[in-house]
């Protein structure tokens, strides 16, 4: 990005994340994108809601939530009605591309304040009936579960569940069942301490959802999977894809979710006026893109061209947020870059924090932040695989 116009994050907010059918289910994706928003804009208390010029919002389960998502998650939070609000599909990571795009707005001179992230409710992804349209004429028909369908099939060759793609990764790397239950264990220690010890509360926005008829609202300030760790049940799980010889369970994968995360975004010129003090640079990223059923190891290409697009080497960066759509992903890719474990998901990652599709690449790059912040750390770099073959990255730089 030598030469360019920096581009600033100013602030960055995520919701807790749910489980499946859990605390969150009874708000839609757009009500979560609409509360990350808000929190994010108002932690900037030199610029007002309409002061935001555009947004990009991934969010990859859409069908049912009505038109344009993103606009809806901008209205919702208090944004003027003449903001430019666009969706983002790019699978998992969707919410980083976002911030990416976001980025670019912003050094083209488009705009000087952006608002970037991701949202999604698996927990309220449709069924479809396909049939209907034309008419169901006679027999049986089938629904389709749409979560199924559009956020964790492969589009391409077999149509088969993204999980064995997991398996083929493991088989490509010579990475074992023992192995990733370690590590899905590690994770969710790490979380579980990140939370105990405060780290997240920076990031994450309370949120108040019903509490049943005649109760009270109950707040919702952690993350609601990261607590149910048990690592002696964890390593008896069977295989959920590939029951005979398979290495990825469920309890080694990262579990279905709802959340949203979003960050602000500010040109040099525009912080320099409003006397904003952000809290990370933008240094560079970069996309990749590989056969779809190896999209696993995508971020193993994505990060050193984003490394490479900052000016640096993989020797300046200090810390990364690596999504983990499974275990075997995080440590594919750390085998494939040659990265130490104890400089990957510090504070835990996806397989216990939770993977809301259109969010998680936000959500890393919130984390981020933390992390940095946290560790007096210079710089950072995320990347996140996603469906089809891809990948993204960025590389920021700590500010705080």
């Amino acid at each position: 990005m030598s030469g360019l116009p920096p581009v600033y994050i100013v602030s960055a907010a995520r919701t807790p994340v749910g489980s499946f059918l859990g605390t969150l289910s009874s708000l839609s994706a757009t009500q979560l994108g609409s509360h990350a928003i808000k929190a994010a804009v108002e932690r900037v208390p030199q610029i007002k809601a309409q002061d935001v010029e555009e947004v990009f919002f991934g969010n990859v389960l859409s069908a049912g939530l009505g038109q344009a998502p993103a606009r809806q998650c901008a209205i919702g939070a208090g944004l003027s009605e003449s903001v430019v609000c666009t969706g983002v599909n790019k699978v998992c990571a969707s919410g980083l591309k976002a911030i990416i795009l976001g980025a670019q707005t912003i050094i083209t001179g488009n705009a000087s304040i952006v608002v970037a992230g991701g949202t999604e409710s698996m927990s309220n992804t449709p069924h479809y009936l396909p049939t209907l349209r034309n008419g169901a004429k006679f027999g049986d028909q089938t629904l389709i579960d749409g979560m199924l369908k559009d956020g964790l099939t492969d589009a391409y060759g077999k149509k088969e569940h993204m999980g064995l793609q997991g398996e083929l990764c493991a088989d490509d790397h010579g990475i074992s069942r023992e192995q990733q239950d370690e590590y899905a264990i590690e994770t969710y220690t790490r979380a579980q301490k990140a939370t105990a010890d405060g780290v997240f509360s920076n990031e994450i926005v309370p949120i108040e959802v019903s509490g049943g008829r005649g109760k009270p609202p109950v707040k919702i300030t952690t993350d609601e999977e990261v607590k149910n760790l048990n690592a002696e049940k964890l390593k008896t799980v069977r295989p959920v894809f590939k029951p005979q010889g398979g290495t990825v369970t469920a309890a080694n994968a990262a579990p279905l979710n709802d959340g949203a995360a979003a960050v602000v975004l500010m040109s040099e010129a525009k912080v320099k006026e409003l006397g904003v003090t952000p809290i990370a640079r933008i240094l560079g990223w970069g996309d990749a893109a590989r056969e779809p059923e190896r999209f696993t190891t995508a971020p193993s290409l994505a990060i050193p061209k984003a490394i490479k697009h900052a000016g640096l080497t993989d020797k300046d960066v200090d810390f990364y947020e690596i999504n983990e759509a499974f275990s075997v992903v995080a440590l594919a890719n750390m085998k494939l870059l040659n990265i130490s474990s104890d400089k990957v998901n510090v504070f835990g990652g996806s397989v216990a924090i939770g993977h809301p599709l259109g969010c998680s690449g936000a959500r890393i790059v919130t984390t981020l932040t933390t992390v940095l912040r946290e560790k007096k750390a210079k710089i950072g770099c995320a990347g996140i695989c996603n469906g089809g073959g891809g990948a993204s990255a960025i590389v920021i730089e700590n500010l705080q």
